[in-house]
């Protein structure tokens, strides 16, 4: 029975992002009996050498795989990628990860629809399913459950259209939320901002950083989170 129950997991791979959503993904997922998590990838701009949107340094995504006590993979983005180009890029990491038996991908995605869907045409045809086990929770629930379970988050990137840039480098928490505009989503998942997991329940050990210099580009400004040790 034991040897049936291990053949019947799903071989899943997770989208990570470094950011709270991927991780409370992470502890979900870690959770359900019929997953076996089987690595991370990462969307990485070449330009920048950083996480894509989070702007996260490529040493803290592999403190964060290392603290999950799983491997990482690293996809490189081009500067100035195109839709084509992207799509080209995706296809082909997707094929590998097919090759290597992996059934699904799983997403940390709240509820926007044209994410969900274009993530869903992405893989099919490919043999991998979609998995969103995020999928349609109550904001004020997942905000509640991930502060009250520990996870420890620095914001790492805001929309200056949508938020003043000293929120960059702050601890994620009720207070800096209950400082948001009422039309910004207390999860960023409009994009108002993006975040850096250094501790929560999803991870073996705490990571110790350092908050360093935040800048201004493109209408966004970036904290840099910077891994100690």
């Amino acid at each position: 029975m034991p040897n049936q129950q291990l053949r019947s997991k799903k071989k899943t791979l997770l989208s990570w992002s470094s950011g709270k959503d991927s991780a409370w993904a992470l502890h979900v997922l870690q959770q359900d009996p019929s997953i076996e998590l089987v690595g991370l990838f990462t969307l990485v701009e070449q330009k920048h050498n950083r996480a894509s949107m989070h702007d996260t340094r490529i040493e803290m995504l592999h403190r964060q795989a290392e603290a999950a006590g799983l491997p990482i993979e690293l996809v490189f983005l081009p500067d100035e990628c195109s839709n084509d180009q992207y799509d080209a890029i995706m296809q082909a990491y997707i094929a590998t990860a097919a090759n290597h038996q992996v059934e699904c991908m799983a997403f940390g995605d709240l509820f926007v629809n044209e994410i969900r869907q274009y993530r869903e045409r992405q893989l099919q045809g490919s043999g991998i399913s979609p998995l969103f086990p995020l999928w349609g929770m109550c904001t004020r629930y997942l905000v509640e459950a991930m502060l009250s379970a520990g996870l420890h988050a620095h914001i790492s990137s805001v929309d200056l259209n949508k938020l003043p840039a000293h929120i960059a480098g702050k601890r994620w928490s009720k207070d800096v939320i209950a400082s948001f505009p009422d039309d910004c989503h207390p999860c960023g998942e409009n994009g108002e901002i993006h975040t850096v997991v250094v501790a929560g329940p999803m991870f073996k050990k705490h990571i110790p950083v350092n908050v360093g210099t935040v800048i201004e580009r493109n209408g966004f400004a970036y904290a840099d989170i910077i891994p100690l040790g």
